[in-house]
């Protein structure tokens, strides 16, 4: 039904981000909010349909939409679970996890399990390789705006969001104290460590 959305953002939260087109808000959530910065932007977006409610989710980029619509096509895997995968701005190591078969990695995600990770391996191993790209290269590095501890705040809440434990992110953020980073930064960061935990 959508495919893009140009405006204005004039919100982020955690969870979603607001954009203004000719003086409507769309609520959009996104792997990452805060990475869409404030200005006037083009936003790729999936419209969600439940029983209940409709939903638009947002990406930066076509081919994070597309993986993102895979992603929710395997059984198990709902929209805020394909959110916290792709939050971690490198959804190259996903594909090449899927690709090898690794469930180690892929169970380390919020609300994967072995299960989980197993189903995604037997959906989408095979069907991903067109996704790798020049755009997941550029997402790996932080921009550094000298950041402090508001946006350590925020970054947390986020994670929190994404399906993360209080106790998992307690135990990453004390190796986050003292890093200048945005709240993007403060995030990529985070779910690196979280990622790297057994």
């Amino acid at each position: 039904m959508y495919d893009y959305i140009k405006g204005q953002v004039t919100r982020v939260t955690p969870e979603y981000l607001v954009v203004e087109q000719q003086g409507v808000g769309w609520q959009i959530f996104a792997p990452n909010p805060y990475s869409f910065g404030s200005d006037e932007l083009q936003i790729f977006v999936h419209h969600h349909v439940r029983e209940d409610a409709q939903f638009l989710f947002g990406f930066p980029t076509l081919e994070q939409r597309e993986l993102f619509r895979k992603l929710i096509s395997v059984s198990g895997i709902g929209p805020k679970g394909a959110l916290a995968i792709l939050a971690s701005g490198q959804p190259q190591f996903v594909i090449e996890a899927i690709e090898q078969e690794d469930e180690k990695y892929l169970v380390k995600f919020p609300g994967v399990g072995k299960k989980t990770a197993r189903q995604m391996i037997l959906d989408l191993k095979g069907k991903l390789t067109d996704f790798f790209g020049e755009s997941y290269a550029e997402a790996g590095q932080p921009d550094l705006f000298g950041g402090d501890e508001s946006e350590l705040e925020e970054a947390m809440l986020a994670l929190g969001a994404l399906g993360y434990s209080e106790r998992e992110i307690t135990k990453v953020k004390p190796q986050l104290k003292g890093l200048e980073l945005d709240t993007e930064g403060y995030m990529k960061k985070a779910l690196q460590l979280l990622l790297k935990q057994t």
